[in-house]
């Protein structure tokens, strides 16, 4: 499992929802170290930003308590910045292994041209970051997933390159949580001729990735547009969670042209892993 978690926290409504509901089934499953971060936004607190600082240093050290009252080893920070460069540069520091953050689903593709800080964290950070989503339901928001539930039946997206080896490896970080995952590949790639033979091939390369993990793993080769084929089948299949690569850093070039992570992380109704594969 995981055991340095990042989780930093705007103190919004859902934000605090993720962290006193889902944060200590994480701690259930293995989870060892919380490290709590707020940053204050320069662009937006400018000149009262680092009057603010201690404000909410104290809010965040009150939950820290709350959790360590629970059993769990929660540390507290605040900085100021921008908050997913911050995140970013916190995460290295502190040697996380995984950082958390919740996503209002419907949402996410309006806000990232908006600049949010869940998709620009994505971009910025080496570390594997997991997308709790949320979805709406009358006029509240609620979890997609039961964080219980996350790791129970993970549907993990492959391409066969470098970064197919980071996610089978960040796969074995949770294993034995996993009843039965499904390692998928789309060939959308090839002429037509070469269908066939392309997705014979796929069948074995998956056969071989599959050996990488202890736990049982279906698997599925599918035609098709990429995002398409990862987020179908993560329905179909009835997904706890979709483990898929994150490449490239050009904000520019994933919003006009829109990468496979980008459209999974933006329409997908189970919570997201992306693993860097830079």
């Amino acid at each position: 499992m995981f055991e340095k978690i990042l989780y930093p926290t705007d103190f919004s409504e859902i934000s605090l929802h993720a962290l006193k509901t889902c944060i200590p089934k994480l701690f259930e499953m293995g989870a060892k170290e919380l490290y709590l971060l707020h940053v204050i936004d320069i662009t937006v607190a400018e000149l009262e930003a680092f009057e603010l600082e201690e404000i909410y240093r104290k809010k965040l050290e009150e939950l820290a308590r709350e959790l360590k009252e629970k059993g769990i080893n929660a540390k507290a920070e605040v900085r100021v910045g921008i908050p997913s460069l911050e995140i970013a540069e916190a995460s290295e520091e502190a040697k996380v292994d995984l950082i958390v953050t919740p996503s209002v689903g419907e949402n996410v593709w309006r806000q990232m041209f908006l600049g949010s800080t869940a998709s620009n964290l994505t971009r910025a950070t080496k570390k594997p970051v997991l997308l709790l989503k949320y979805v709406k339901k009358d006029d509240s928001y609620e979890l997609a997933v039961d964080c219980s539930e996350i790791f129970r039946r993970p549907l993990v997206a492959l391409d066969f390159s470098e970064c197919s080896i980071k996610i089978i490896k960040t796969v074995r970080k949770f294993e034995e949580l996993i009843e039965k995952g499904i390692l998928l590949h789309s060939v959308d790639y090839g002429k037509i001729e070469e269908l066939e033979h392309n997705i014979e091939i796929a069948k074995e390369n998956l056969e071989k990735s599959a050996k990488g993990v202890k736990a049982e793993f279906e698997r599925e080769v599918l035609v098709g547009t990429a995002s398409q084929a990862i987020i179908g089948t993560a329905l179909a299949k009835g997904a706890t969670l979709i483990v898929i690569g994150k490449k490239g850093r050009s904000v520019l070039k994933d919003l006009i042209l829109g990468s496979t992570a980008e459209r999974v992380m933006r329409d997908s109704k189970p919570p997201v892993l992306l693993v860097p594969c830079e």
